[in-house]
């Protein structure tokens, strides 16, 4: 008798292993570096390891993204520690939904980022730079970040739908909003200052969803009456903690835009060259010059995923759950990807084609079906606006301050926030 031969299992590479029981405490301390260190000292663009006692497999570069980035192949649940999911996103809301559930609720947020709706935000951010201009003019020194995040939050409310009442409501909101934003890859005070304002934003939240369900007025092409009113995939309405949720998930990242702003000041500062190009208002230059910044300076360090189903790439499995953290501070300076990735060089976008795998800063793949941020095109349209406005309409002085940027701290900035005197108009 013949024995039925028995077909051959697959046989896989392993994935090289980093130094260390548990790199928790690495991670903490080199910040942005911590995949790119031990991808470099592996010779490898995979490795795993143990963070918070986990193991979890880290990633860079474009090949790795597009695996990461293939639609159905990850979900965001269980991937982001509470601490830093619950100042981003919350539970239940659009980026840690799959599936149907996912297609429908992400359909909504992309409709609330339409052409229509983004040329009216932008609009009305340039409306309140105008007039922060003019204020500025009485001032004599003035801290980039916290004018960015104030100007920010005024025109997203009233983009919104859900306008601020007073002066001292703007100042209250926006602090809320900022906290979130810097606590999120924190551990200790900022993150348990960041949790604890998030509680008081999603109250106000809450209010206005209920308030507008209840018949007050409201336009009903605003964002805001969308997500009120809003059917998801399972018939009902989101219910008023989940609209509230996706209220602040629209209204939260415009803010966090004024971090993309301050690091493209820094680097006009630094490029003083490109401040008249900017101010002519060229479109395709403001593109290449804001793409630039985007890809160059650190916004967040990593994305994380947890597999679906088991499958296999480059030799190397993936068993169903398990975590893999996507590098996006060293995917957006990949040699493979990016010849001279340590230097700003904005013409380096002029021809090329951008695949959405190469450039990660928030997130990649296609929009539609995938976990890519809806509001990166809101992005770049907000922050090539206030680029433009900043070049062409107030002058300024820099003075001597700290523009280090930490790479340990997540998220980053400037030391000193940008400090800007002797304002004046430009003209």
């Amino acid at each position: 008798m013949h024995e039925l031969s028995q077909p051959a299992l697959p046989v896989h590479r392993a994935i090289p292993q980093a130094e260390g029981f548990d790199n928790t405490y690495a991670l903490l301390n080199e910040g942005y570096r911590f995949i790119g260190n031990r991808c470099d000292a592996l010779g490898s663009d995979i490795f795993s390891t143990r963070l918070m006692l986990k193991r979890v497999v880290c990633i860079r570069g474009e090949p790795a993204s597009r695996m990461f980035y293939q639609p159905g192949r990850f979900t965001r649940k269980g991937a982001i520690p509470p601490t830093a999911l619950s100042l981003l996103q919350d539970k239940g809301s659009t980026q840690v939904l799959d599936g149907e559930a996912h297609r429908v609720r992400k359909a909504l947020m992309m409709q609330l980022q339409s052409p229509e709706q983004r040329a009216r935000l932008v609009a009305l951010v340039e409306s309140e730079w105008l007039a922060q201009f003019r204020r500025w003019t009485r001032l004599r020194q003035v801290v980039l970040i916290q004018e960015a995040q104030a100007v920010l939050c005024r025109a997203a409310c009233a983009w919104a739908g859900v306008p601020l009442a007073n002066i001292e409501e703007a100042v209250l909101r926006t602090a809320e909003f900022s906290a979130m934003i810097d606590g999120a890859g924190a551990v200790g005070p900022r993150n348990w200052m960041g949790q604890a304002l998030r509680r008081h934003t999603k109250q106000w939240a809450c209010d206005h969803i209920k308030a507008i369900r209840m018949g007050a007025p409201v336009d009903p092409d605003s964002p805001v009456a969308a997500i009120a009113f809003h059917v998801d995939a399972d018939g009902e309405v989101l219910s008023t903690e989940q609209a509230a949720i996706e209220l602040l998930n629209i209204l939260r990242p415009v803010v966090a835009v004024g971090r993309y702003i301050v690091f493209g000041a820094l680097a006009l500062h630094q490029y003083p060259e490109w401040r008249t190009r900017l101010a002519s208002g060229d479109d395709a230059t403001l593109h290449t010059f804001v793409q630039e910044v985007r890809r160059f300076y650190p916004f967040f360090p990593a994305i994380g995923g947890r597999v679906l189903e088991a499958f296999d790439w480059e030799g190397m499995h993936f068993a169903k759950n398990d975590w893999v953290l996507l590098d996006i501070y060293g995917t957006n300076r990949h040699p493979s990807s990016w010849s001279d990735g340590e230097v700003f060089r904005p013409e380096r976008f002029d021809s090329r084609a951008e695949n959405g795998y190469n450039l990660v800063a928030q997130g990649g793949g296609d929009f539609a079906s995938g976990h890519r941020c809806p509001g990166e095109m809101v992005t770049v349209e907000i922050t090539k606006a206030t680029l433009r406005l900043l070049a062409a309409e107030v002058a300024y002085e820099v003075p001597p301050q700290d523009l280090g940027i930490n790479l340990e701290r997540m998220p980053t900035l400037p030391a000193s926030g940008f400090m800007m005197e002797a304002l004046r108009p430009a003209r």
